[in-house]
């Protein structure tokens, strides 16, 4: 058996338990891997349906042109079609998206435009206005407007809610996802809840977004929006594909926490994907007290962290933003230390007492003083060359004739990551100072024990 084309390989996603990151939840956790799609992502099931529906009401003919807004999942979807139904694509992006997004999409032909994301949603340089002003100005084509374009919903009412229904045997109790245009919370809430009512749906939010005060009050809160990291959930504005009726309860996800266990979901279940399941893996983690041991529940994970390597699993960015808190820093290398001795030697000292102190408590360098103050350092590797070199005369030499340069000074905040950027095969160790004023030398060896 063989596909006649990649648009064959969409759907039939597997769904796998969840080990690890859920433990301490009380029930089963299943995953709805949607990575193995041929764009990597769940929004090739709607990618599809939206051109397929054009294409039957005769709103796009052959070589027309397809445009979209996009955070980057979409637009790969649609591009692939494309590139298999023979039309051109321009898609509109934020510039909060990653660098890897919007070079997968020039990859398949697509032309990329990159707005501001801190703008109205009306305002004329939006992605969104962007998008519909082409769609007027260029004959022949089709802005897919994934927000408001019902066939969202609908490929997943016709594909990943009976998919999801079949691989649990009719056994699941709630439905978990992120919320952004509302097309897959819609459509798979829609045929779980036709199945059995009793079904949970559950919408994961973000901080920044309108959706959970919307859902619970009625009321549209401006006060509401503000700049978010978390990438393809949460809103602005209120999509025609999200049924609020349907979805029984929205959770907020900080851009923290969505980060850390998009993280967690790499090394702890092997699942590399992207920043909104983080943020459903964490919501759950959140509502876990309304859980029960016969519970099964089904959290879908949207796309593939190979579009978040440059963010989420770069260590650089994600400390500059304060997600990396729970690292290991220079403080807590001294707190996990068993000897926190300071082992030094004065600069008057000869090369052979240097040798006999390292000896006798084993130590491999030590900073050099003067009257209280650093002023270089001394190695084994040192002493050892300098008295095989000279074995007939080692007993006088002073220390201070064959030491180095001081070893680098380290606040305790330093994480220990960057101590790869002191640490290195000419300087063998580094020195901090903690709040009681006394001073530690950290080595590589202490950074191994540490971990």
């Amino acid at each position: 058996m063989y596909y006649k084309n990649i648009l064959e390989t969409i759907g039939n996603t597997p769904l796998i338990q969840l080990n690890r990151i859920a433990e301490g939840i009380n029930a089963t956790i299943l995953a709805k891997l949607e990575t193995p799609n041929p764009g990597n992502s769940v929004k090739d099931r709607m990618a599809l349906k939206m051109i397929e529906d054009a294409e039957a009401r005769g709103d796009i003919k052959p070589g027309g042109t397809i445009i979209e807004c996009t955070s980057g999942n979409t637009g790969m979807g649609l591009a692939i079609a494309s590139v298999v139904k023979g039309y051109k694509c321009i898609f509109t992006t934020t510039d909060k998206q990653s660098k890897e997004k919007v070079d997968i999409l020039k990859a398949v032909g697509a032309e990329v435009i990159v707005c501001p994301t801190n703008v109205a949603s009306d305002d004329p340089r939006s992605y969104y206005s962007i998008a519909e002003r082409l769609s007027k100005e260029i004959p022949n084509s089709f802005w897919c407007n994934q927000y408001d374009n019902l066939s969202n919903r609908t490929a997943h009412y016709e594909s990943t809610g009976p998919e999801i229904w079949e691989q649990t045997e009719g056994k699941i109790t709630h439905f978990v996802v992120g919320v952004g245009t509302g097309g897959t919370i819609s459509g798979v809430g829609k045929y779980l809840k036709e199945q059995n009512p009793d079904i949970k749906i559950w919408g994961i939010d973000t901080y920044g977004s309108v959706f959970k005060k919307y859902h619970e009050t009625g009321v549209f809160d401006e006060k509401e929006i503000y700049p978010y990291v978390t990438e393809g959930i949460g809103e602005d504005i209120l999509p025609k594909n999200v049924d609020f009726e349907l979805i029984d309860y929205f959770e907020k996800v900080t851009d923290k926490d969505a980060a850390v266990y998009t993280r967690k979901l790499a090394r702890e279940e092997g699942m590399l994907v992207g920043n909104s399941a983080g943020s459903a893996m964490a919501g759950i983690v959140q509502l876990k007290d309304k859980l029960k041991p016969t519970d099964v529940v089904v959290v879908l994970f949207h796309d593939h962290g190979s579009r978040y390597i440059a963010k989420i699993f770069n260590d650089d960015w994600m400390r500059e933003r304060g997600f990396l808190d729970d690292e290991l820093n220079v403080g807590d290398l001294i707190e996990k230390k068993q000897d926190k001795t300071f082992y030094s030697v004065q600069k008057t000292k000869t090369v052979r007492e240097v040798m006999n102190v390292m000896k006798e408590n084993d130590i491999s360098q030590m900073p050099v003083m003067d009257n209280g103050t650093i002023i270089g350092s001394i190695t084994e590797t040192s002493v050892l060359n300098y008295i095989l070199e000279n074995p007939m005369n080692n007993t006088e030499k002073l220390v201070e004739a064959i030491m180095n340069e001081p070893f680098p000074m380290v606040k305790t905040d330093v994480p220990c990551s960057r101590l790869r950027q002191y640490i290195n095969k000419e300087i063998s160790a580094v020195v901090a100072e903690d709040k009681a004023g006394s001073k530690h030398v950290i080595t590589n060896y202490d950074i191994i024990q540490a971990m």
